[in-house]
């Protein structure tokens, strides 16, 4: 029997165990440093934490949901129905809670997962499931640890953090500030928001769906299926801007200057939130309410150079001091750390970490010369700049149920080093062009190497991943 290891219970883990299962193979066992499923969803519980891709997408194409109560739901929503889907599908029970693992070392015949307690647990198939977005980036600013007030990333936010008659100061403008700042306003008595670049916005078509809609969407499950389709469609058109396509992209650029234009009168704060870098170099953010909410007299949006934290609040390069009660990180994820901190070992006893000294990479974004039956989910170039990552974890999973049937047979699969070369310079080649080189972020290492997006369309890397390829490994 085959011995399937999965770390990590969320959508990409859970995506994979109930592929598995349906393709019979019953020896599995999740790893959850948590104790609970839901990943990012379980983690990030910040006010207004809500998701950016519409609800008929960011869900399972086998699980889908009549019950969403919004188009854009609310990360509480999005949790419960990633919980339900792995006590629907049997997944539950797989997983064992609170099991962190700090290495998997491959011994030649198996792979060995040694837990952060000292237990070890053997594979034969290992599938990291943690994301990309699991590790949260915390910049390292002076004084920092003098400040007496509450510090707190936005992925570690508790219910119990401040905010009510408090003095807010947010780091960042990505996409969990522009749902915090405007979810805290009025509660606070002061927010500032401090930003190095401004973000490209445009708005939000969230609305709510009413009970008519969800009692139609059980009686009629075609529906939901014609929702999704049409969502999708909606999909091509950043998707469209993002991949060279001029027309598109003057019109979401059109688009996102009416937005700023209508809710910005104050040409001072119209300077600030027009962005100087080209529209898709970072995530494009949907919302509709924070343009406004930093339009609020008890809002400030501070564009000068944080130099140091101070023990009441932040102190800017023009000399200002912003004094604040809380501190609050929006400052994302290490998403080019793949893996980290655990510790993958290979053949012949190499590390992981060196073969990917200079950025990450995987064939297909799922296997690594050198690390025979380890398959990755949500791996390198697979991050999708305009639709839904469930997409590609659905992809990624029935792939990955194709390699377990050969491991089954008696095959180790270790992917052939020219393949996985020849497929990274193609890679690297397609995103050398693409408007992810415009800017320093999330997407890029130090070094400018992007390996966290896919440069395609979504229906590309679903046929791509269609069939395994059994001459892309090396011989039995």
């Amino acid at each position: 029997m085959t011995r399937i290891v999965i770390i990590g219970a969320g959508f990409g883990g859970v995506a994979a165990a109930v592929e598995l299962r349906d393709a019979g193979f019953d020896d599995i066992v999740i790893l959850e440093k948590a104790d609970r499923a839901g990943g990012v969803w379980r983690d990030n519980t910040y006010p207004g934490c809500a998701c950016d891709v519409p609800a008929p997408l960011y869900s399972f194409s086998f699980a889908l949901n009549p019950d969403w109560s919004r188009r854009y739901p609310p990360h509480d929503e999005i949790l419960a129905y990633l919980q339900r889907v792995a006590d629907e599908q049997g997944i539950t029970p797989l997983v064992r809670f609170g099991a962190e693992v700090a290495s998997a070392n491959w011994d030649g015949t198996r792979w060995r997962i040694t837990l952060t307690g000292g237990e070890t647990v053997d594979a034969d198939v290992l599938i990291p499931a943690v994301g990309q977005l699991s590790r949260p980036a915390i910049p390292s600013l002076p004084g920092a640890d003098t400040f007496t007030g509450v510090a707190v990333h936005t992925a570690h936010w508790t219910p119990d953090i401040p905010i009510d008659g408090r003095r807010i100061a947010v780091v960042g403008t990505g996409a969990s500030a522009i749902q915090l700042v405007p979810a805290i306003a009025g509660r606070a008595a002061h927010i500032t928001v401090f930003q190095r670049t401004a973000p490209w916005t445009v708005p939000k078509p969230d609305r709510r769906y009413g009970r008519i809609r969800r009692l139609l969407s059980r009686r009629l499950p075609v529906l939901m299926r014609l929702s999704r389709g049409a969502t999708w469609l909606l999909t091509l058109v950043p998707g469209a801007a993002l991949h060279g396509n001029r027309l598109v992209n003057a019109g979401v650029r059109g688009y996102a200057w009416i937005q700023r234009r209508w809710q910005v009168r104050d040409p001072a704060l119209l300077a600030k939130v027009t962005p100087d870098e080209p529209i898709g170099c970072k995530r494009l953010l949907f919302t509709n309410a924070w343009l406004p909410t930093l339009s609020r007299p008890d809002v400030d949006l501070v564009t000068e150079k944080i130099v140091t934290i101070t023990p009441t609040g932040v102190r800017t390069a023009d000399g200002a001091d912003h004094p604040c009660d809380v501190l609050v990180y929006g400052t994302g994820f290490a998403a080019t750390e793949f893996l980290v901190p655990i510790r993958v070992t290979g053949r012949d006893g190499r590390p992981l970490a060196e073969e990917w000294r200079e950025g990450a990479h995987a064939y297909l974004g799922l296997a690594v010369p050198g690390f025979p039956n380890m398959f990755l989910v949500y791996g390198p170039n697979t991050n999708t700049g305009n639709t839904s990552v469930i997409y590609f974890h659905e992809s990624q999973a029935r792939w990955i149920a194709q390699a377990v049937r050969s491991v089954a047979a008696g095959d180790d699969l270790e992917v052939r080093p020219d393949v996985a070369t020849t497929y990274d310079s193609e890679i690297q080649s397609r995103l050398s062009t693409s408007v992810w080189t415009a800017c320093q972020s999330w997407y890029r290492t130090a070094t400018g190497r992007i390996v966290t997006n896919w440069p395609g369309k979504a229906t590309e890397y679903r046929r791509r991943t269609t069939t395994l390829d059994r001459s892309d490994f090396l011989p039995r």
